[in-house]
């Protein structure tokens, strides 16, 4: 996972399995979450908007250039619940990460700070993830989707 390689590569977090570990594993939750929400709706907005999306394939766009529109639209709504999370954390809610790290025995300091990490970590693997799927989508998406089952 791009995110966690890159705070355990700038020293944000020690390379230690007891740290790495579930940190990881929340990232990998988050991205998940987003790429199904990502990849339902651009689903939904192709097949919705089907007659706009074949109009610029008659006037010759490539299938991902009729689509980007959709999969715009999918990933930075995919992206809603991780931005209300970390628009309300330390307002309105106390974060799981953060009560365990000070019932574990952690400065609020150092809770705080993880928090942080993992807040940051999750915004950027599930924007990574929501890109990823769109596009792979886009790429893919050359005749209307079918109707889920």
């Amino acid at each position: 996972m791009p995110a966690s390689a890159l705070v355990v590569a700038v020293g944000a977090l020690e390379p230690r399995v007891l740290q790495v570990v579930p940190f990881t594993a929340q990232l990998v939750g988050g991205a998940m979450t987003a790429t199904t929400l990502a990849g339902r709706r651009m689903l939904d907005d192709v097949r919705g908007e089907w007659a706009l999306v074949e109009g610029w394939l008659a006037l010759g766009a490539r299938p991902a250039q009729a689509v980007a529109p959709a999969g715009r639209t999918a990933a930075s709504r995919a992206l809603a619940p991780a931005l209300d999370q970390t628009r309300t954390v330390g307002l309105v809610t106390l974060p799981g990460a953060f009560v365990g790290l000070l019932l574990g025995g952690a400065s609020p300091l150092e809770a705080a700070r993880v928090q942080l990490l993992v807040l940051v970590g999750l915004l950027a693997a599930e924007t990574i993830a929501a890109v990823v799927v769109t596009r792979g989508l886009g790429r893919r998406l050359q005749r209307r989707p079918e109707e889920p089952a």
